[in-house]
């Protein structure tokens, strides 16, 4: 049975807001700030490509598909604990 209370409702509130924050700031990190500075990056290289490049075209894609993972398994070990999982 789930605990309807305030306080585990703003738990729950707290810990998912914290959640979309960080993915929000690894989604920034990875959608701007790295293609931004693409040029320094190129400097050194991964697999034979530069840096920079690899980035762009593999590294941000493979970063936003484990965000979507990370942030599906951890809400829903939110929602678990805090008994409003469907």
């Amino acid at each position: 049975m789930a605990d309807n209370s305030a306080q585990n409702r703003a738990e729950h509130w707290r810990k998912t807001r914290n959640l979309t924050i960080l993915i929000l700031v690894l989604w920034a990190i990875f959608g701007i700030i790295i293609p931004y500075n693409a040029d320094v990056l190129n400097s050194m290289s991964f697999l034979g490509f530069p840096l920079g490049y690899w980035f762009c075209v593999q590294g941000s894609l493979i970063a936003f598909v484990l965000m979507i993972w990370f942030q599906n398994w951890r809400q829903d070990t939110i929602d678990d604990e805090h008994g409003v999982s469907e």
